[in-house]
């Protein structure tokens, strides 16, 4: 997990990427070498306090709806979650003034270059 978050990073402007906030599962115990690495902050949520992170519950039931729970990910290819990335990624949102996230995301580039 840390070495796919690492290389999401990559792509992002340091003026960006100051925080992440994980759950607990142990998947995120490397944590603390993306912060050091990117001098970022890590926040945890609470355990089964799902209010707390209301906008990553939303996106794994869209995510469930292309991967339905007990899917193995080892059967799923990297271009397939690329798919799902992008299409994600390009899907109007209410909570941006129905923009999708690549539109807000592409803006808030446009403003920091100038």
């Amino acid at each position: 997990m840390a070495n796919a978050i690492k290389n999401l990073l990559k792509k992002v402007p340091q003026e960006y990427r100051k925080s992440i906030t994980y759950d607990n599962g142990p998947e995120n115990f490397k944590h603390f070498w993306i912060n050091i690495k990117y001098s970022m902050s890590s926040f945890f949520c609470n355990p089964y306090h799902s209010w707390e992170k209301g906008s990553v519950e939303n996106s794994i039931g869209l995510i469930r709806r292309y991967l339905p729970k007990k899917t193995d990910l080892d059967l799923i290819s990297d271009n397939y979650i690329k798919k799902i990335e992008k299409a994600l990624n390009n899907r109007p949102r209410k909570r941006l003034g129905f923009k999708t996230p690549a539109e807000v995301f592409r803006e808030e580039l446009v403003a920091l270059n100038h």
